[in-house]
């Protein structure tokens, strides 16, 4: 007979293993570790998660909704070149909070233990999700897909390598400090895109397929 989980105990199991996992490296944990930890039998964490791998991605799911909050402010952009930036700014505050930055650190390690997974690991599909909405974002100031895909890219890619340096340095200041330089030359670059682009701005066209988890 089939597994029938109980959507709200899961969640609230998965609140108290991210709690668990916020200090400890999740490359050592085992079921029999964690069960301990939280305090459940190990059967409560194979009969709702069946083997790591699914709890992994479910620990993904989860630490995925502070992303999930300021993409879809992204997503709902309308060609507005300062409310765009704020956004990424709106981003990384939240990334600073000692809470997240922990957070953002389990789930790093969690996209690791995802890399076999393709296209299904769901780290991947956040980062997809991010150039998706990103070029959107800028084909509605006008810009063209080219230079939208391009720039979207290396202002993501940067966001992400600054993320990295903050949770292995922890130097919140200095990674601050360059994620500053960063949006400054990505806004000077758009606003001279944008300046010299021959067509007006146009609504973003949703890609089909974006990952049904951020539907």
């Amino acid at each position: 007979m089939a597994r029938t989980v109980d959507p709200a105990r899961k969640l609230a199991l998965l609140a108290d293993i991210v709690d668990f996992l916020l200090d400890r490296p999740l490359s050592t944990v085992t079921f029999r570790t964690l069960a301990e930890g939280i305090g459940v039998s190990t059967y409560t964490l194979v009969y709702h998660f069946g083997t790591k791998a699914g709890m992994v991605r479910d620990i993904v799911e989860t630490t995925a909704e502070r992303q999930r909050s300021v993409l879809a402010m992204v997503a709902e952009e309308t060609g507005d070149l300062d409310a765009h930036l704020a956004n990424l700014r709106s981003s990384w505050r939240l990334t600073l909070q000692p809470r997240n930055t922990k957070i953002l650190r389990l789930e790093f390690e969690a996209a690791l233990h995802q890399s076999h997974d393709g296209p299904r690991a769901i780290s991947r599909a956040i980062y997809e999700r991010w150039l998706v909405v990103g070029v959107g974002s800028l084909l509605t100031m006008g810009i063209s897909r080219e230079d939208a895909e391009r720039d979207i890219r290396l202002i993501v890619d940067t966001l992400y390598g600054l993320q990295f340096d903050l949770i292995m340095t922890g130097q919140a200041e200095l990674a601050s400090a360059a994620f500053d330089v960063a949006v400054e030359a990505y806004e000077r670059r758009l606003r001279r895109l944008i300046a010299d682009s021959p067509r007006p701005a146009r609504p973003a066209v949703r890609s089909r397929t974006e990952p049904s988890a951020f539907a």
